[in-house]
């Protein structure tokens, strides 16, 4: 979850001290957030999220291209939140390159990715559930049927070999 960032002191601050990295896509800037915590105490879930701020000057193009490029960043760390998951209480500026509004959204992504993970904001990997919690009970794994036909097969009970 995340809040945005709208005060123009902010990024500036994330500018000038903020941890940098750039790809052929998009820059990001990252700098721990000071008010998180008083930010935290005001969230109605007291949760702690971070400020993210997307700045999409006339370089990268007319008005379509800049929402286009700020609609595919938003999407990325949307998604990139809920599979790899990003440290909290940070504020997170993104600057489009004119690169952005050209690129597919999974070229937006990985280097979005890159990026996050350079100035150290991923979390790591979210495992999703092993495949036997999400299997009903009595039933089998895949594994485990394939090993029971194979020592089928090569039963001597039944008086045959498995087929050379």
């Amino acid at each position: 979850m995340n809040s945005s960032l709208k005060d123009n002191r902010l990024f500036r601050l994330a500018y000038r001290r903020g941890a940098r990295k750039s790809s052929r896509t998009v820059t990001v800037y990252a700098l721990k957030d000071r008010a998180a915590g008083e930010l935290r105490k005001k969230h109605p879930m007291k949760l702690t999220v971070n400020r993210v701020g997307i700045s999409a000057s006339k370089k990268v193009g007319g008005a379509v291209q800049r929402n286009r490029a700020k609609r595919v960043i938003r999407e990325a760390l949307r998604q990139i939140d809920h599979s790899a998951g990003l440290k909290k209480g940070y504020l997170i500026v993104v600057v489009p390159k004119p690169e952005c509004t050209v690129c597919k959204m999974q070229d937006v992504k990985s280097d979005l990715l890159r990026c996050l993970e350079a100035v150290n904001l991923t979390a790591g990997t979210r495992k999703s559930p092993e495949p036997e919690q999400n299997m009903p009970a009595g039933i089998p794994e895949p594994d485990a049927v394939l090993s029971l036909s194979r020592s089928a097969e090569t039963d001597p009970a039944r008086g045959e070999e498995a087929p050379a």
